[in-house]
């Protein structure tokens, strides 16, 4: 006998239709019910204008290498009652924003930066108050969620934030990322289990291959002091109008306004791929900042690249069906194709749990890659994305040889809302392992992406297209042959410095520019000099201060600086496990850094009211705008939906409703002569395919009376073995929330009709699933 990991595969969800016009009330709390995103339903009720943002339009203008940004969001009441519209939306992770301003007609209201709780309360008051009034709060630092609320019948309100973000190139190539739609986050937990970041989860979106419900503007202008090159749009079709070589203004093209789906990528360089480095000062009222942008030294090829542990972790959940599987597969088919004969790899798939290539890792021979790739290659895109229990499983792994470096290689979405556990456990490892990540998609979780790489000590990648994964592998084999500069230090002669970020300046791995910000007293004068290794060499850079001179220009380092200040120790604060904690000492430095530069953060909020009441009895219906789902991710990421029943067309026959499922492994014996495979090359499948099984039951599954009488709601766990001829056998509850439903769930999987089965090595193997069955009022 041995031990098998066993694949199961759906999460269903049975809803019972409504009885009467309100409905039946459900014992389950809201607290206990699990955080996901959802699909939207748009129905043909006048009264509700259930689509209130109309346009976000997008206008950004770079000077130099600071890039200020206007964002303005026009929401429009075209239906029966007053609205408050909550829309949940992305900005770069390196966004500093740093003003708002809500506009009607003719009156501009300016918000002003609040204490993140007594903004929401101010809010609130004024929204029962009956007055109009904006308030925008932070969930991530690239996650933020704008409320407005009184928005009457027939109403126009426009509400302009404002960011600044500093643009660094890598090898003279400058990318400005405006990104367009937050995607579904898997949180595999309950409202009450929750952080109290998290409830952005709970957002609606509608149906893959849905345009936006909203137009879309987009205008971008670059200024150089250095003539402008190889300006390019990757992911939408633009317009340009070129005023000399420095200057050039892109707008989106008419065919684009439904292109709020995907993120904005514009790429240039400067001619002869120089970069803007060299001492950028400010000096304020009451304080000076500086920003030290270094030139980085080229790369200094390694003589000979020792060998080295691979283990690559493989995000195959929902949200990877499709398009963002096949760039995996292809990224990982050409890393793991590519190693030499003296590496050693081993692979983790995950989703609801981790599957692994080999229990040690093994020698990249021809025979083992070959398994490697097929291993990946039969990995499909499934369920939920536990990625702590996939990094626990990587991080398990013996070590055959300490002399070995090991590096971990991921490719995930990052769709997920547990990145402040997956920080600090790539952190607590760091010493041990470099930790190199691959966004994979369209619309990226970067806040997941960047900070697992900044607490792993490498590199994010990301990936947005098939035609890009060959490059971005030999960027990773790039990364990892040598460091570009290693033992980075700062020194500075005559130059009152303080205050300086980072501290400690990291290896860098890309050639990139090297930033310092800091504060100084006094005028500038004297130097700063930048040491560090080139391989074998040292490497030194000075900057006279005295040929720079300060420039009201240079406004945006006070929040540039002010921003990196709060990254690191928004990064103190998740290591300490206090993210959420607001009277931690971190929590306290934060918020005061937030009012003292006016700007968001996790502990600050800005809120806009207009003091003129225009709804007497404050009545509103709350709209969540629905999300599009990112270009290129399927309906997997939030959940399958054969066919969303309204209680109208239920009736009273309480059928069940799919709308989602997730991979769930369990552990069973098998003997070795009828394995059953964790992964296989051909999985089983309904006759006819999801559908069918959808259409199946929802004929079948009735809601149990007794479930029904007291009101009972959760999750049965199910656990069955399609056979080699497709028949289901070993029908067995694993969990059970009483009132019948678990035999409901069995009565109904018992009925199924035989299956296709699954093949391994083209021949038909038994698989077993566990499915879970959520019952629901």
């Amino acid at each position: 006998m041995k031990t098998s990991r066993i694949l199961g595969a759906m999460l269903l969800l049975v809803s019972l239709a409504s009885l009467n016009a309100t409905g039946l009330k459900a014992q389950e709390t809201e607290s206990d019910r699990t955080l996901s995103p959802y699909f939207v339903v748009i129905s043909d009720n006048p009264d509700v204008d259930q689509l209130p943002l109309k346009s976000t339009t997008v206008k950004g203008n770079i000077v130099g290498s600071i890039a200020d940004v206007t964002v303005r969001q026009t929401y429009v009441n075209n239906g029966k009652n007053t609205l408050e519209a909550i829309y949940t939306f992305p900005l770069s992770t390196r966004a500093a924003v740093y003003g708002m301003q809500m506009t009607i007609g003719s009156r501009i209201i300016r918000a002003k930066i609040e204490e993140k709780n007594k903004a929401r309360a101010d809010y609130e008051q004024a929204k029962q108050e009956g007055k109009r009034a904006s308030l925008l709060e932070q969930s991530r630092p690239n996650v933020f969620t704008m409320n407005v609320s009184n928005i009457m019948v027939g109403d126009t309100i426009e509400v302009e934030l404002k960011y600044t973000e500093l643009l660094v190139p890598e090898k003279g190539v400058y990318s400005f990322v405006y990104p367009t739609v937050v995607g579904p986050r898997y949180a595999g937990k309950t409202r009450s289990d929750s952080a109290p970041g998290d409830p952005f989860v709970a957002s609606p979106y509608t149906h893959q291959g849905t345009a936006p419900a909203y137009d879309f503007g987009y205008e971008l202008t670059i200024n150089s002091a250095v003539p402008l090159q190889d300006v390019t749009c990757t992911s939408h079709k633009m317009k340009e109008h070129v005023a000399g070589l420095r200057h050039i203004t892109l707008r989106l093209d008419s065919t684009e306004v439904r292109g709020g789906n995907r993120d904005v990528i514009v790429n240039y360089s400067l001619r002869g791929n120089e970069i803007q480095s060299g001492v950028m000062l400010y000096e304020g009222e009451e304080e000076n900042f500086f920003l030290a942008m270094v030139q980085p030294p080229k790369r200094v090829q390694a003589d000979k690249i020792p060998p080295r542990e691979y283990i690559f972790i493989v995000d195959v959940s929902g949200s990877m069906w499709g398009t963002p599987m096949d760039v995996t597969k292809k990224l990982m088919r050409n890393l793991i194709s590519n190693l030499k004969p003296d590496d050693k790899f081993n692979i983790v798939l995950f989703s609801g749990n981790a599957a692994l290539f080999n229990p040690v890792s093994v020698d990249a021979t021809s025979a083992n890659i070959d398994r490697g790739v097929n291993f990946i290659q039969s990995g499909h895109a499934y369920g939920g994305t536990e990625v702590l229990n996939a990094l626990r499983t990587a991080y398990a792994l013996p070590r055959l040889d300490d002399d070995v470096a090991r590096t971990f290689v991921m490719a995930t979405d990052g769709y997920v809302t547990c990145e402040d556990d997956c920080f600090e456990l790539v952190r607590n490892n760091s010493g041990s392992t470099n930790f190199f990540i691959f966004g994979i998609g369209t619309s990226v979780n970067r806040y997941m992406i960047e900070g697992m790489a900044f607490a792993g000590g490498g590199e994010p990648m990301i990936v947005t297209k098939m035609d890009e994964a060959a490059r971005q592998a030999e960027r990773f084999r790039e990364y990892i042959s040598t460091p570009v500069l290693t033992r980075i230090k700062l020194n500075t002669k005559s130059f009152k410095a303080y205050d300086i970020e980072p501290s400690s300046v990291p290896d860098m791995m890309a050639e990139r520019p090297i930033l310092i910000f800091g504060k100084y007293t006094g005028k500038a004068a004297g130097s700063i000099t930048i040491t560090g290794k080139v391989g074998r060499e040292q490497w030194r850079q000075t900057f006279d201060l005295s040929k720079y001179a300060a420039d009201t220009a240079n406004a945006a380092l006070r929040y540039l600086w002010a921003r990196e200040r709060i990254k690191y120790l928004d990064y103190l604060n998740g290591m300490s496990r206090n993210h959420y904690n607001d009277t931690s000492a971190i929590a306290r430095q934060i918020l005061s850094l937030g009012l003292k530069y006016n700007l968001m953060t996790n502990y600050t909020s800005f809120v806009a009211i207009d003091e003129v009441v225009v709804n007497r009895d404050g009545k509103q219906v709350a709209v969540k705008q629905a999300l599009p789902l990112p270009e290129g991710v399927s309906d997997y990421a939030v959940g399958y939906d054969a066919g969303q029943l309204s209680a109208r067309s239920m009736g009273k026959s309480n059928r069940a409703s799919l709308i989602g499922f997730v991979v769930h492994e369990d552990e069973v014996e098998v003997s070795s002569e009828d394995e059953i495979f964790s992964i296989v090359e051909t999985t089983p499948e309904f006759p006819g395919g999801l559908d069918s099984l959808a259409a199946f039951l929802q004929r079948n599954i009735k809601y149990p009376a007794k479930a029904k009488k007291n009101k009972i709601e959760g999750t049965v766990y199910i656990n069955f073995c399609v056979e080699k001829d497709g028949s289901i056998s070993n029908i067995k509850i694993i969990r059970d929330i009483g009132g019948g439903c678990g035999a409901e769930a069995v009565r109904v999987v018992s009925m199924m009709p035989r299956w296709t089965p699954g093949k391994q090595s083209g021949k038909p193997v038994r698989t077993q699933f566990t499915l879970p069955v959520r019952f629901k009022l």
